[in-house]
């Protein structure tokens, strides 16, 4: 069960600037901001439903990476006034977006039968209409500047079926065809939209609302006998920002190797 050594930045985001949803704390979405100051991005901001552990995730940004540009904005995806606040403020405080990275979800376990309403529609609030809402509000400014990219963070149970996994696995395949649907709109307008699957990349929120023994189960189906590390998503997330994804459009990235 090797860990690889961590990958260092080479730029691939210099002179751009990057927005990120759901980036506080210590998952994916704080990783892919670590990565975006590391990749040299030259602005950032990241935001989050916790103000308190957004000022946390700031200040170990600047303190790890040194970058000195960075922002916070409260956000909860599934309200409108939210979104088009957090893209206005973004917009001015970085002078345009050139990076949206669309992490924000919401999972949990339980069985169809046993699942109500209330618990579904909150889970395809957050994952997929919150992924809608910010990829719309997003795109008429990055249609006037005719360049941008976006990046979503969708999930293998998009492809693969598990117990308890309905509304999750339902709402992170609407994510996959939610990417190709408006990577074709966007495309004529030079803007890239694609997306990273992963399987399980373990991090303190995953740990607490799934048993350890699922989690550990699961690892030890990967090729590799191990859960991917955060900033290996993360890594997948900044190639697909840089220009060296510049003639993907609509692609799902998988990072796991278990068969769909």
């Amino acid at each position: 069960m090797l860990i690889p050594e961590y990958v260092k930045g080479h730029n691939l985001l210099e002179g751009k600037s990057v927005l990120i949803t759901a980036a506080a704390g210590a998952g994916i979405g704080f990783s892919a901001a670590v990565k975006a100051a590391e990749e040299g991005c030259r602005a950032l901001m990241i935001s989050d439903i916790h103000e308190g552990r957004l000022q946390e995730a700031v200040a170990k940004i600047k303190e790890q990476t040194g970058i000195e540009n960075v922002f916070y904005q409260v956000c909860n995806v599934t309200v409108e006034d939210d979104v088009q606040t957090l893209i206005d403020v973004a917009e001015e405080k970085l002078g345009g977006v050139d990076v949206l990275i669309n992490n924000a979800g919401l999972g949990g376990s339980k069985l169809l039968i046993e699942m109500e309403d209330a618990e579904w529609n909150r889970v395809l609030d957050v994952t997929l209409t919150g992924t809608m809402r910010m990829t719309r509000a997003m795109l008429p400014k990055m249609m006037e500047r005719k360049a941008g990219a976006i990046v979503n963070n969708a999930s293998v149970l998009g492809w693969r079926a598990q117990k308890e996994q309905a509304h999750y696995a339902a709402a992170k395949a609407g994510v996959m065809a939610l990417t190709r649907c408006a990577a074709v709109e966007a495309a004529e307008y030079g803007i890239r939209i694609n997306a990273v699957s992963p399987s399980i990349a373990l991090h303190d929120f995953l740990r607490k609302s799934a048993p350890q023994e699922l989690l550990d189960q699961l690892a030890s189906k990967e090729a590799f006998g191990r859960a991917a590390e955060v900033w290996e998503i993360a890594n997948i997330m900044m190639f697909l920002a840089s220009d060296y994804s510049s003639y993907m459009a609509g692609e799902i990235i998988s990072a796991s190797s278990q068969r769909a």
